[in-house]
């Protein structure tokens, strides 16, 4: 079976789980069933069979799998959306089709992404500047305490979505060019026997200086850990100059934290960062020292900014007086994923909606009467627990992984380095914004305002989504163009 049939197969159940949505749902709100769920899932089946129609005759040789979990993690999207408030599911329903005509348009237009390479700096600063907009007077906003939103007359958008784009696709650029200065050092490393009195220096010297300011464990873990990087690093004796970019982008994951006061965006952009400086050099010294460092500044932020500290203080205990009030949203999405067990309640079955509500306020709904506040984009996946329990939304997780797994399948087969460091950012930071908002929901990192990826609510995070789909399938029908023409074998 060719790779685009394989690929249609894959549609058809994601076809049948629309249609089997939109029917529970139904069957929850009127106790009947009519055709408009055939409806539903048969416009859902036109779009993916436009689009795969489109792959086939553009990208013959793309993976065959990332389309179609792309497909499902939408799908499932619309009708969890649809089950929280109908206009809603009709206006992402059209940020779907908009969405797959941006995921077309990227593909005709930019026929080799290998093009980027060469508007790297260009591209690095429009990245910049969709970063600081939100910041703006008189365009930006904030939303949940993050300046994320710009509104522009009739249009409201997150310039986020798309500056991880531009960012990654800078960074891979740099580090294709840069990465044989990364890996020469400027002596070769001494012996590692001769290298353990320097690293007992080292750590009796952070010893010391935690007995003596008296540090509490975080800080004093922190330390220890930098101590003993650092001399890594030194035993290496890379160049000053190889730690420009590292420091850079690290004082730019820092002033994002403080700037727009968001620790997801930060996290996602430095986590992608390491990610492709690892596969770069091959050396674990620079993501230690990149990772003790952003964690060090994060605690600092912490611990003197106070809106930062707030997001601490609420994540590590949500339920103290305190943080009452800034504590509400992660205490109802732990109540709602705890309500719903292993098996949910069912679709439609969760209490979202407060009782007694005021009919003016009912219009604006989700933004007001809600228990759980945001489900439709912050907290859709306690919703999606609370309906389908623990078992459906480790599902909705598997997907997601099955898609980043595919997409460093990609970045192995490539041939050229621009498209492996591209392909590795792009499914890095995609990955990291999964666990950054599933991880906030369930309290194991502070809650940020990132979506979850095709699923949540919200015309900036599909369409930003659909165009790394492009660029990873574009990626991929080059790297399994070029090893079909080798005869060293097949590609699944």
């Amino acid at each position: 079976m060719s790779a685009r049939s394989r690929e249609l197969l894959g549609l058809l159940p994601v076809t049948l789980l629309v249609t089997a949505g939109f029917t529970a749902v139904l069957i929850t709100r009127s106790a009947t069933v009519d055709t408009v769920t055939l409806t539903y899932g048969a416009f859902f089946l036109g779009c993916c069979l436009f689009a795969h129609l489109f792959i086939r005759a553009r990208l013959p040789d793309a993976d065959p799998y990332m389309f179609p979990l792309a497909a499902l993690l939408a799908a499932f999207g619309l009708v969890m959306i649809y089950r929280i408030d109908e206009e809603l599911a009709r206006e992402q329903a059209q940020w779907f089709v908009v969405g797959l005509l941006l995921f077309c348009a990227t593909v005709v237009f930019l026929r080799d992404h290998r093009v980027l390479e060469r508007y790297r700096y260009l591209i690095a600063l429009g990245g910049i500047v969709l970063l600081v907009m939100p910041r703006v007077p008189g365009i930006g906003g904030q939303v949940n305490g993050a300046f994320l939103v710009v509104d522009i007359g009739p249009l409201a958008f997150q310039p986020a979505e798309f500056a991880k784009l531009a960012i990654i696709v800078f960074l891979a650029s740099y580090l294709t060019d840069n990465r044989e200065a990364l890996l020469r050092g400027r002596l070769s490393p001494p012996p590692l026997r001769q290298s353990i009195p320097l690293f007992g220096a080292a750590l009796a010297l952070g010893a010391v200086l935690i007995l003596i300011l008296d540090y509490a464990v975080w800080p004093s873990v922190l330390i220890a850990a930098f101590a003993g990087v650092l001399v890594g690093l030194v035993r290496e004796r890379p160049s000053l100059k190889h730690f420009g970019p590292l420091l850079l982008v690290w004082g730019l994951a820092m002033g994002l934290l403080f700037f727009i006061q968001d620790l997801g965006s930060s996290l996602m952009f430095f986590g992608g960062f390491l990610a492709l400086l690892y596969v770069a050099t091959s050396r674990l010294s620079f993501i230690a020292f990149g990772a003790v460092i952003f964690l060090g500044g994060a605690t600092f932020m912490g611990r003197t900014v106070s809106h930062v500290k707030q997001r601490f203080d609420t994540w590590l205990d949500p339920f103290a007086p305190a943080v009452e009030e800034s504590g509400y949203q992660i205490r109802q999405s732990l109540f709602a994923q705890a309500d719903g067990g292993l098996f949910g309640q069912g679709f439609g079955q969760s209490l979202i909606q407060l009782p007694g509500c005021a009919k003016e306020d009912l219009v604006d709904f989700p933004d007001k009467c809600a228990i759980l506040p945001a489900p439709h984009t912050d907290f859709i996946y306690a919703v999606i627990v609370n309906e389908v329990g623990l078992f459906g939304a480790a599902g909705v997780v598997l997907v997601a992984l099955l898609f980043a797994a595919r997409g460093f399948k990609t970045a192995i087969t490539a041939g050229d380095g621009f498209s492996k460091l591209l392909a590795t950012g792009l499914t890095a930071v995609f990955a990291l914004q999964v666990f950054v908002i599933i991880g906030g929901v369930v309290k194991a990192i502070p809650l940020t305002g990132v979506t979850l990826p095709f699923i949540s609510a919200g015309g900036s995070s599909l369409l930003a989504n659909f165009v790394l789909l492009a660029l990873l399938l574009s990626a991929s029908d080059l790297a399994r163009r070029d090893a079909r023409r080798q005869p060293s074998g097949g590609l699944v």
